[in-house]
């Protein structure tokens, strides 16, 4: 019986996995199919006999995609449209998007072909770089077919770095143009919203805003700091223990009413606590390039938790020029101690090599909060030195709890890689590059591991 459980449970692992494979091959299917269209309808229609004239209505050659893509016939997306069961403007915006992926980004548009890679990441991607010229975008497709394993989320925050990084002129006025459409907003509630089942206004009211990053961060330090006081004085009865979240609202509120603000800071400080400091010092993980370095008018830096950035975005963001630069970590440095805990050094190098999370397809962001296990079990009566960098895999709470509770087996080929077997057989392998599937190969010969990816993927080397 158990068994038989256990082969129903792969059976419906492996549809899944199969489902993937028929689903992005449809959506790639769909381009092809729109490509195809494109190409038959890109000839000037003014050239046919009896052609109606473009000031009378007629049909015309236009531009939809980015520089270096193909002009199409205007009114060509109509019928297309009716095939698809979709608008025409759905039409006409995925045509456009496959016509940038073929002509100026032909890496991801492979990548995408041999499904590697979800057609609406790509698409995605296609339009985020639209604007930019045709050897900009191929700066964009270079960076996201290096990385073209890395979860969605992973690859559209490449992506943004390398559109800023390749129009910093564009982005600056995008600053500037967001700069001043700042403001705060108190939208009043219409009419019956107090006793709305839905979403009632009774004894609240919505405030939105739009501020300069920096004042941004600044304000929401003060407001955590405000709500940590509230939360030390404790001045509410047990029953009503306030969230976090409301802590936060009461925080705000303070700010509207300085005195009662200062008297809480004040109170704070009588009581022998520190208080806040009016600079506060922080240390704040920066890539830079040498690139960039060795420019003092512009560059990107990626900050760690906030993302691309110019550098003079940098500077305002740390509100003077006065910054401190700590030794480089060296990621090819590694070392063992004999106790349990993994010490920060190693922790540190570890978070720098794998971007976080290294449960497979993990879409958790690098500054989320992650437990550091040993793949190779620690033992109290185990040999020395088992805490190492060749033994630290930074792993989120649940998926660390998935890890040790249901059968879950992960080896560490070396810093920064990962093998992981699912509880059913499923195999894949996590790199700083992203994560690989690898299959299960039955031969006369025995079991061996196969990359389903086996040329696919320059600089991956699987040891088994």
């Amino acid at each position: 019986m158990f068994e038989s459980l256990i082969g129903h449970r792969r059976e419906i692992l492996a549809r899944a996995e199969a489902s993937v494979t028929v689903r992005r091959q449809a959506d790639v299917d769909d381009l092809n199919l729109l490509l195809i269209w494109a190409d038959s309808h890109s000839g000037d229609p003014q050239d046919e006999p009896g052609a109606r004239s473009v000031r009378n209505g007629g049909p015309r050659l236009v531009n939809i995609g980015g520089q270096g893509t193909p002009q199409v016939i205007d009114l060509c997306f109509a019928e297309m449209a009716i095939a698809r069961q979709a608008s025409e403007v759905a039409t006409r915006n995925a045509t456009a998007d496959a016509l940038d992926l073929r002509h100026r980004l032909p890496l991801i548009w492979a990548h995408t072909q041999n499904l590697r890679c979800e057609t609406w990441v790509a698409r995605k991607i296609a339009r985020m770089a639209r604007q930019l010229d045709r050897t900009a975008a191929r700066l964009v497709d270079q960076a996201i077919a290096d990385a073209i394993d890395q979860s969605p989320s992973r690859l559209l925050t490449i992506a943004e770095a390398k559109i800023i990084e390749a129009d910093q002129a564009a982005h600056q006025a995008r600053i500037q143009e967001n700069l001043h459409q700042r403001g705060v907003w108190f939208p009043t509630p219409p009419p019956g919203s107090d006793i709305n089942d839905t979403d009632s206004t009774a004894g609240v009211r919505t405030v939105f805003g739009r501020l300069d990053h920096a004042d941004a961060l600044e304000l929401e330090q003060t407001i955590e700091d405000l709500a940590q006081l509230l939360a030390e004085r404790g001045d509410f009865p047990d029953s009503e223990q306030p969230t976090w979240d409301q802590l936060r609202a009461e925080s705000l509120g303070l700010l509207a009413r300085p005195a009662d603000a200062l008297a809480l800071i004040t109170d704070n400080h009588d009581h022998g606590r520190h208080p806040r400091p009016a600079r506060r010092k922080a240390t704040v993980v920066v890539h830079l390039s040498d690139t960039t370095l060795g420019n003092k008018e512009s560059g990107i830096a990626r900050l760690e938790h906030l993302g691309p950035m110019l550098t003079d975005q940098l500077t305002r963001l740390l509100g003077h020029r006065e910054i401190s630069i700590l030794p480089v970590i060296d990621l090819s440095q590694t070392r063992s101690v004999n106790g349990y805990e993994h010490p920060t050094d190693m922790k540190n190098r570890t978070a720098l090599r794998t971007l976080g999370d290294v449960f497979p397809h993990s879409a958790a962001r690098p500054e989320a909060r992650v437990d550091h296990d040993h793949p190779t079990p620690y033992q109290d009566t185990g040999p020395p030195g088992q805490t190492s960098d060749h033994n630290d895999a930074p792993l989120t709470r649940r998926h660390h709890r998935a890890k040790t509770h249901l059968g879950y087996h992960v080896e560490q080929l070396g810093p920064g890689t990962y093998r992981w077997t699912t509880p059913h057989g499923l195999i894949r392998v996590v790199t700083p590059r992203g994560t690989r599937r690898v299959e299960l190969i039955r031969s006369d010969h025995g079991e061996i591991y196969g990359d389903v990816y086996r040329s696919n993927s320059p600089g991956f080397r699987l040891e088994l």
